[in-house]
């Protein structure tokens, strides 16, 4: 199935140049029908074929998606969209930021397909961290795969220079001890944003993610 049309990416492209409330409310109706529904029912459709990475998962594409307006209360940049539109798709939804589940976001030119975990609480990243020095071995296997180097490149995330004093005694085990996340992310590039083999191929990329999603969940869980 097609999901989006050269008019979702003329929309996405346009916003980015004309990130202000008077040209969006020109062009509600365009946002309506080329993008905002056509994002709900593509993250309806993947939500369940992603049922089996969690089994337990039962969302729906309202609890999973964000909305496009940005909170500009705080941040320096004070455009009101944001010119992107973006999902969680994990057990808890969007609000879920504990498990290894798959953010997806779609921009006028490209796909990002994210897993892992990029704020861990205190309590997980020890756990993770007392997980990856006593399963080193186990780790350097899944990030030296040749499908993971090829889809998601490295693991990412802020580093401490130091780690905290119980956990000292692991600094040399393996470097991402020192990492305070732990998230990839594979670009899709235009080609498939129309594409009807747009959910396969986001599926396919998800499947190679979940080797590093399990090494996480057994940490924290």
């Amino acid at each position: 199935m097609v999901y989006f049309t050269e008019r979702t990416q003329k929309f996405l492209a346009d916003l980015e140049v004309n990130n202000n409330r008077d040209w969006f409310a020109a062009n509600k109706e365009i946002f309506k029908v080329h993008v905002e529904q056509p994002f709900e029912k593509f993250v309806t459709d993947l939500i369940e074929p992603m049922k089996a990475f969690f089994p337990n998962m039962e969302i729906t594409s309202k609890e999973s998606i964000f909305r496009i307006y940005r909170d500009v209360r705080f941040g320096k940049d004070k455009s009101p969209y944001k010119i992107h539109m973006s999902a969680i798709i994990a057990p808890g939804g969007r609000k879920d930021f504990r498990n290894p589940g798959f953010y997806i976001e779609l921009k006028a030119n490209e796909i990002r397909v994210y897993s892992g975990i990029y704020e861990p609480d205190a309590n997980s990243l020890t756990s993770i961290r007392k997980r990856i020095a006593t399963n080193s071995k186990e780790l350097d296997q899944i990030i030296t795969n040749k499908k993971f180097k090829s889809t998601f490149g490295e693991i990412r995330g802020a580093r401490n220079k130091v780690l905290p004093k119980d956990l000292k005694i692991y600094s040399d085990t393996h470097p991402l001890i020192f990492n305070k996340a732990f998230y990839y992310f594979h670009v899709m590039d235009e080609q498939w944003i129309c594409s009807p083999k747009l959910l396969q191929q986001i599926m396919k990329v998800a499947e190679v993610a979940m080797p590093m999603n399990h090494f996480l969940s057994r940490a924290i869980n």
